[in-house]
């Protein structure tokens, strides 16, 4: 019994070092940084990010729509005039951060500094969901 709680411990310790600070309180540091996200949101992100997990954000040099998704790497996508996805953008700060506070710096990153976000973005692309859909030019 002895060893195979030896053993346990050791799998736990394997496991935190791919993740860290799963052992030591990350749901509560998820809490958090989802409290101090919706803190910052305006009452709108708030309503879009409540019922359907990602709100928008206006880029401040562009004036570009953003869609911020829940989560933590390749989340950020620029819409479209017709409010779809064009293209995602992929930003994170340095550090081991939870969703929330990725999804700040983020937030505050394009509506204060669009250009300097972008300049260190990596550039992906988005399915449309249109790629069966037969091709039919408007009319002249």
């Amino acid at each position: 019994m002895h060893n195979s709680l030896r053993r346990q411990r050791n799998r736990i310790d394997l496991f935190s070092q791919f993740f860290p600070g799963i052992r030591y309180g990350y749901w509560e540091r998820e809490a958090r940084g989802l409290k101090l996200l919706k803190q910052w949101l305006s009452p709108e992100q708030f309503a879009q990010y409540d019922a359907k997990s990602y709100f928008e954000v206006t880029g401040c040099h562009s004036g570009t729509r953003y869609r911020i998704s829940h989560g933590t790497s390749m989340n950020i996508h620029e819409l479209d005039g017709a409010g779809g996805p064009c293209v995602g953008w992929c930003f994170v700060p340095k550090g081991h951060l939870v969703a929330g506070d990725i999804m700040l710096a983020q937030k505050i990153a394009l509506e204060t500094d669009e250009r300097g976000a972008l300049a260190v973005a990596n550039r992906f692309p988005v399915s449309t969901g249109r790629r069966n859909m037969p091709f039919h030019p408007a009319a002249p």
